[in-house]
This record gives structure tokens, C-alpha cells and sequence, in this order.
């Protein structure tokens, strides 16, 4: 079996998390390298140019204007990477079966799929906005409309580079790297999204700083948690999007003004940074329910579902000899205290029994 001579799974995963989340300057000799023996392996010559982009924003815009002038040739982004990923995918699939198949990939690439296409997403609206406000800027008619719809669809012929770990995590734990997409893994391990053309390809420089949180969403207070070496930039807190300067403007924040804001994502960014003990002792919030597991808050939020959160308090004291207070957010169904602090274990509040609460 393939899998046997592949290295272990955890190490593919530590690699290809390091290549999806990487920053710094693209190793583009690699890359270029990578790319034109992803055009061997297709049966192509290699492209003339390589034509590099500060970002992926940039990369697409580059696309959008080749795709309307032809001038570099076809996209040849079927040929180069969907069809030996496919074919790739199904020889996997009929080689391990369905059931091993479903544990390599929940062993792999599942580990990174979330986050590495939450990121993805978030990327590919924020061009689409961007391209949004240049055309409402520059030219608000139709024919704007038109053109941003191209540039959106730009970031779909991508070819993801760093943010194909996934699945190339999950072909190297079946040793399949090896064959006919040993030139897509090189590009990845080296350089962000790009665009392959006839004779012609775009590639994108790697972000030149990401910041996340524990869980692996972007998150940054003082800054942006994603920017790029042209500017393009995604701010995020907790993985919600908020403006470039948020967070500068919460200084004298105050429960009243976490009330008047209208937008429930920003509300709930205030929320946090103000501190959820402050804001129900502020607002003079009573308890929904209290039992020896901890008690149980909600926060009404007007046009959002309330915040319900269970108050737990750690038997472990802190090095001073306190012991910390939590606030952990539970479902809005949450009834009593018991269920909420059931379900932060992935528990029902039947079968939570704890011998000693932490």
C-alpha cells in the first residue's frame, strides 16, 4: 500500500499548515521551477513569462485584463491542475477505498480544511469588494458592474498555491506527490495564487503578515491580521471582519454605545473587548439561572440573537492564589447552567456529572 512509504501524517500535516499559513517573500526561482513541471507534466511546453504580483489582489486583476485581451493565450488551468487532481483523487479513492480514504483525509487534509478555506473566502470577497469600490468610484454604471463580476471570477481560475495544502497534504500521506503533482506541491510550498496561461503565467507573492487566534481564525487589534507586501489587507477580530480602524475608535467604550451599534458583527466585537462581566454589571443584567455548576447569563442584543454565556469559575487557583472567572458562550437555547457548561464538554446535560468542576 502507497500509504506505507508515505511519512507520518502528523508530519505532513505540521508541513503543509506551515506552507498554507506561511509569510515572507515567495522563493520564486522554486516556484518558477515548480510551475514549468507542472506544464511537463500536462504535456505543455513551459510558459515564456513569469509575470509576478504583489498579491493576490493584484494577481487578479492582472487575470482579469488577460482574460479580456488574450494576448497570453488560453488559460490552461484544466489542464495543468484540475485534471491531474482529479485523476489523482479518484486513483486515491479507488486504491484505498472509501472508508480509508474518508480516515487519510480526516487525518490530513480534514485538519486544514476549515481554516485554510475560511481564509480563501475571506480573501476572495474582500477583491470582490475591492473591485466594488473602484468601480463605483471610477465608473458607476452597468459596465463597472460588468467588470468587477470578471475580476470575482478571476479569483475562481486561481490556481490556490499555498492554500491547496489540503488536498496536497493529503496526497503526500498516500504517496502521491511524486507523479504529476510534484510541480503544483513546489509552487505551494513557495508562492501564493496564480494563473497559468499558455505562454504566459501570474503568480502571487505570500502574505507579509498573518495573525490568528487559538482556534485559527484571523485576529488582530492593532492592525491588520492579514496584509500583503502591496497594501491588501483583510482586519479581523476573533475571524469577524471589521473596519481598519475599529478597534482604535473603542477607546471610552461604554455599554450604551455597544447598544446604539447596528451592526450585529461589530456589536459582538465590542462585546469582547469590553468584557462581558463589565457590560452585565453596567447594564444591571440578572442571572437566568444558577446551580453549583455556575450561572447562567444572557445578553439581549436588539435585531440579534442574544449572547448567552454560562460563568464558571476555575478549581485550579492562579499563581496568586486567586481562582479566575470564565465566561464561555453557549447556544441561545441554553437553559440552565448545568446544560451550558454540559455543552462546552460536547455533552447533554443529562450525562454531565462532573466529580469536580473546572
Amino acid at each position: 500500500m502507497r500509504t506505507a512509504a508515505a511519512r507520518e501524517s502528523h508530519f505532513v500535516v505540521a508541513d503543509w499548515q506551515s506552507a498554507a499559513f506561511g509569510t515572507g517573500p515567495a522563493d520564486r526561482g522554486r516556484a518558477e521551477a515548480g510551475v514549468a513541471a507542472a506544464y511537463a507534466a500536462a504535456g505543455l511546453q513551459p510558459p515564456e513569462r513569469y509575470v509576478w504580483m504583489p498579491s493576490p489582489a493584484r494577481g487578479a486583476v492582472a487575470a482579469a485584463l488577460l482574460a479580456r485581451r488574450g494576448d497570453a493565450g488560453a488559460s490552461v488551468r484544466n489542464e495543468v491542475r484540475t485534471r491531474p487532481w482529479e485523476a489523482e483523487r479518484t486513483a486515491a479513492c479507488s486504491e484505498q477505498g472509501p472508508e480509508q480514504w474518508s480516515r487519510v483525509w480526516a487525518e490530513t487534509g480534514g485538519l486544514l480544511w476549515d481554516q485554510v478555506q475560511s481564509l480563501v473566502t475571506r480573501v476572495r470577497g474582500a477583491i470582490g469588494d475591492l473591485a466594488v469600490d473602484e468601480a463605483e468610484r471610477a465608473e458607476p454604471s452597468a459596465r463597472a458592474q460588468a467588470a468587477t463580476s470578471v475580476l470575482r471570477g478571476a479569483t475562481l481560475d486561481a490556481v490556490l498555491g499555498q492554500h491547496d495544502a489540503p488536498w496536497l497534504a493529503f496526497f503526500e500521506a498516500l504517496g502521491r506527490l511524486d507523479g504529476p503533482l510534484a510541480g503544483l506541491a513546489e509552487v505551494a510550498r513557495s508562492a501564493g495564487w496564480w494563473w497559468p496561461y499558455e505562454r504566459l503565467v501570474i503568480l502571487s507573492e505570500r502574505p507579509s503578515e498573518l495573525y490568528r487566534d487559538e482556534p485559527g481564525r484571523l485576529h488582530r487589534g492593532d492592525g491588520p491580521a492579514l496584509a500583503y507586501p502591496d497594501g491588501f489587507a483583510l482586519h479581523a477580530w476573533r475571524g469577524m471582519p471589521i473596519p481598519p480602524d475599529f478597534v482604535d475608535t473603542l477607546t471610552g467604550l461604554t455599554a450604551d454605545r455597544i447598544l446604539a451599534e447596528e451592526n450585529a458583527e461589530l456589536r459582538r466585537v465590542m462585546l469582547e473587548i469590553f468584557g462581558y462581566d463589565r457590560y452585565l454589571a453596567d447594564t444591571g443584567a440578572r442571572p437566568l439561572h444558577r446551580d453549583e455548576t455556575g450561572v447562567l447569563w444572557s445578553i439581549d442584543l436588539p435585531g440579534d440573537e442574544p449572547v448567552v454565556m454560562v460563568e464558571v469559575v476555575n478549581s485550579t487557583p492562579e499563581p496568586d492564589g486567586t481562582y479566575r472567572t470564565y465566561y464561555l458562550r453557549v447556544p441561545p437555547t441554553t437553559r440552565t447552567a448545568r446544560a451550558g457548561v454540559a455543552w462546552t464538554f460536547g455533552m447533554d446535560e443529562a450525562d454531565y456529572h462532573p466529580e469536580k468542576q473546572t
